[in-house]
């Protein structure tokens, strides 16, 4: 304790001795100048160039042609020849119903023809009105259309290439109109329904060509075409609907599958810069660039972006062809600064 109290007294002393050496000289006062370090900035010249005018959209693969198969009326299944996921042709047998209606039907319109036919030549031989003729006439052609029709709903046929998606009876069942007997899709061809945006409307043709591909098949991208494109606008979602078909002979795509599609709406010719030289203001989605000036300093150029590409943006509005924009140390400009250039 003794030692700590005298080192006190010493600084004090010691302090107290240059304070009164202190009073009888003049005060001098200086004053540093900091000359203020232009930031350092890296550049990028950029140029016009062609940026196709692809975009791409999210739609889901449908049968070209699905049909629901059934009966006109009510009746009991005598047999059932498919099943789900059976590739069917075009007339192929499906399913008969019970026929006892039909061959009623059947022999209907062998009598009636009989009949016509007999009382025709009896026309012919003048023993017979033509009012009577055409009487016969129209009943014979009446119960032929009802047999034709007992049989087409008799004896179901696929009216298309495709394959059985849906099966909803058993043989013995009665057919009751619920639901249909089969399902069946054609899906060589398949399509896909694309909502694109209105703006492009006048840039989409029929017959313009597309890629798909599908999140079920890695790697694959098949060709497409628009087939079709809707007269109307949808006022909810400023949207029109093209209808994309696709030939898949190998049948990869299936309905229901998640799929993209590009479109390729032709080419501009438009400035292309880096991504990293755009600044996007706080609190707007109001897009800027630094653009170094000739005489060393950068201006803060607002720009109007079109599609991105890879790690770059086309640019549609606020820069001219050359110009050279500010690519990295962004963070310590302001409007009208002067930089240094990273060589």
């Amino acid at each position: 304790m003794k030692t700590i109290f005298r080192t006190f007294i010493v600084a004090g002393a010691v302090v107290l001795a240059a304070s009164c050496g202190n009073n009888e000289k003049k005060t001098e006062t200086t004053t540093a100048v900091v000359e203020e370090v232009a930031p350092s900035v890296a550049v990028a010249q950029v140029f016009v160039r062609e940026v196709p005018q692809m975009s791409t959209f999210t739609s889901t693969v449908q049968a070209y042609v699905k049909n629901n198969i059934a009966p006109q009326s009510g009746n009991r299944i005598k047999s059932i020849k498919v099943d789900v996921g059976d590739f069917v042709s075009k007339g192929q047998i499906l399913a008969e119903m019970d026929q006892i209606q039909l061959q009623q039907a059947e022999l209907q319109m062998q009598n009636k023809e009989v009949e016509y036919q007999r009382l025709k030549g009896l026309y012919e031989a003048g023993g017979l009105s033509k009012s009577d003729l055409d009487a016969i006439e129209l009943s014979y052609k009446v119960s032929k259309t009802q047999y034709e029709n007992l049989l087409e709903n008799s004896i179901l046929r696929s009216p298309v290439n495709g394959v059985i998606t849906a099966r909803n009876y058993d043989v013995g069942d009665m057919y009751a109109m619920a639901a249909p007997l089969f399902t069946v899709e054609q899906i060589v061809p398949v399509k896909l329904l694309v909502a694109i945006s209105e703006s492009d409307y006048s840039k989409v043709k029929k017959g313009d060509k597309v890629e798909v591909v599908a999140d079920a098949l890695t790697g694959k991208v098949f060709d497409g075409k628009i087939r079709k494109i809707y007269p109307t606008i949808d006022p909810a979602t400023r949207t029109f609907t093209a209808e994309v078909v696709v030939n898949n002979p190998k049948r990869e795509l299936r309905p229901g599958m998640f799929a993209r599609v590009t479109v390729n709406f032709g080419v501009n010719n438009n400035v292309v810069i880096p991504d990293i030289a755009v600044v996007k203001q706080q609190g707007s989605g109001e897009r800027f660039v630094y653009v170094l000036n000739e005489d060393g300093t950068v201006t803060y150029q607002k720009v109007v972006l079109g599609r991105r590409i890879d790690a770059e943006y086309e640019v549609l509005e606020g820069l001219s062809d050359g110009a050279k924009v500010v690519t990295g140390g962004q963070i310590r400009l302001k409007d009208g600064i002067k930089v240094t250039v990273n060589e």
